[in-house]
């Protein structure tokens, strides 16, 4: 007999290469990797000290060059790209520098929210007992504007990373739990999870090995949506003064601090909104990207 002889799948054919044909994830990965490695390396991109303040550089227009003291009391001639702020600190080593603390934020909100949401959809769709009173404890959650939730959360737990980010996860916490739970409510009557229960399996067997490999493509893909959601909502907290202290750099902590001087120095909340709006807008674009890629059902809608 002839043996047959194995065949390579095409790039273009496996999941990555219909990831990178799809235009959505491919622009959106490289803007999103571009400034995530911009804020990677900041320390070595010609930046100083984000908290390094010189009263001699104070307001200073794009382009300015001057001898900058640095925290050893030495000095440095060095270009402000982006000009400084009111209190002499260089704006382009900031945005670099706050770049960290909103990716951050993005991912590590994602991320709480998935993990809590996805259990407890998990628990709400395959305990029939505890589906009633969870859903109504979401739907109230849900019935509070994000924003105002995570104004009150920040203000009751204080303005910490930590505190900013479960302040910001909370709110979404509701949107994946009801994702899940939709799930598993059609995926608890197919045939291989009547078949585990047959084989007397375990509940948390069935949930874990058997419903939520199935439900993690929706969500990665709502998990990128939360992302450039959290990231656009910790610039809205900063800017409103409810964020991180002042001390901390990131985008919406910049924009606030600029926010007084905008018809002298514009340059100080335009600046950082040149990071801001492309992260979100990739975030959201890589979000479109894997929904089209990984639902086939939402393709065959589109079509």
């Amino acid at each position: 007999m002839d043996q047959a002889i194995p065949t390579q799948i095409p790039f273009g054919q496996t999941l990555i290469g219909r990831l990178w044909r799809n235009s959505a994830v491919r622009w959106g990965s490289i803007v999103l990797l571009l400034i995530s490695l911009l804020s990677i390396f900041a320390p070595w991109l010609n930046t100083v000290d984000p908290a390094l303040m010189d009263s001699n550089f104070i307001n200073k227009r794009a382009g300015t060059v001057g001898e900058f003291v640095l925290a050893d009391g030495t000095t440095k001639w060095h270009s402000f790209w982006f000009g400084t702020d009111s209190i002499g600190r260089d704006l382009y080593s900031r945005m670099l520098f706050g770049g960290r603390i909103s990716l951050v934020v993005g991912v590590c909100t994602a991320l709480l929210a998935l993990i809590l949401g996805g259990i407890l959809g998990m628990l709400a769709g395959y305990f029939r007992i505890v589906d009633s009173l969870l859903m109504r404890v979401m739907d109230g959650l849900m019935a509070i504007p994000a924003v105002l939730l995570a104004i009150a959360l920040v203000s009751g737990l204080g303005a910490r990373l930590s505190t900013v980010i479960i302040a910001i996860a909370v709110p979404e916490i509701p949107r994946v739990t009801r994702l899940v739970r939709s799930l598993v409510l059609s995926l608890r009557e197919e045939a291989f999870v009547e078949a585990a229960k047959a084989l007397a399996t375990p509940d948390y067997v069935i949930l874990f090995r058997h419903i939520l490999p199935n439900a993690i493509a929706p969500l990665i893909v709502q998990g990128t949506f939360i992302a450039a959601s959290a990231v656009l909502t910790e610039a809205i907290l900063s800017f409103l003064g409810l964020g991180l202290p002042p001390d901390i750099p990131t985008w919406g902590n910049i924009m606030a601090e600029g926010r007084l001087q905008f018809s002298q120095y514009p340059g100080q909340v335009l600046f950082p909104a040149l990071l801001l709006i492309p992260s979100v807008l990739a975030i959201n674009q890589l979000g479109d990207g894997l929904r089209d890629v990984l639902d086939p059902k939402f393709s065959q809608r589109k079509v």
